[in-house]
């Protein structure tokens, strides 16, 4: 495939940073990553999510448009294609899974605004992991702000991830099950991931690879 602009996505803790990371390195592709650690609502969401939902989902529609409106808008002539390890589209998939329902019909009134202006990629890589799997990842990485993370908020955020490549069929999914694999210390898996971004065709809608 023709790839100017990858997506590499997933559920906290799924690996889609290090991933990204990796083919940055490796292709000097451009790099974009979430600008996330620096959010003052983040460890209060994790605390008291109902009362800081709605402000923390505002700032990171604020700052993911920031970012990604200039980074997509300034081409760097060395650089062979793009990576991100976010799309535009999460701020909504995360909205829902934390906001209630008239929060959430004005969240997406001010996100349906921006979305249209936000370039879309040429191919979107999703790395599926179980639940149970990402729980045990995002333990290992010890983030304080992560350990309350419950396992009925990353069903929802699976869930909505789902929904969102059902409706919309204008931009080629690929979903990698990724469970049984250990692309950071096994070259052959890595081999096998690149393979499946780099080297295949996609049509529009899910195409789905199971390792």
């Amino acid at each position: 495939m023709n790839l100017n602009y990858i997506v590499i996505e997933g559920n906290i803790g799924a690996g889609k940073t290090t991933l990204s990371k990796m083919i940055a390195k490796e292709y000097n592709a451009k790099l974009i990553l979430e600008q996330f650690a620096d959010n003052p609502f983040l460890p209060k969401f994790y605390n008291e999510p109902e009362k800081y939902s709605f402000q923390l989902e505002l700032s990171f529609l604020a700052e993911r448009y920031q970012q990604l409106n200039h980074e997509l808008t300034s081409r760097d002539l060395f650089k062979p294609f793009t990576v991100a390890d976010y799309y535009f589209m999460k701020s909504l998939i995360f909205a829902r899974a934390t906001l209630k329902e008239d929060e959430y019909n004005l969240y997406r009134q001010i996100f349906n605004i921006i979305y249209k202006s936000i370039p879309k990629p040429d191919l979107y890589v999703y790395l599926h992991v179980d639940v149970k799997n990402l729980k045990q990842n995002i333990a290992k990485r010890g983030r304080d702000y992560e350990k309350d993370i419950s396992e009925a908020y990353l069903y929802k955020l699976q869930e909505g991830y789902f929904d969102f490549f059902r409706q919309q069929n204008d931009i080629s999914y690929l979903v990698i099950d990724s469970n049984n694999m250990d692309f950071v210390d096994n070259q052959k898996d890595y081999a096998r991931v690149k393979e499946y971004i780099f080297d295949r065709q996609y049509s529009a809608g899910i195409n789905r690879i199971t390792i």
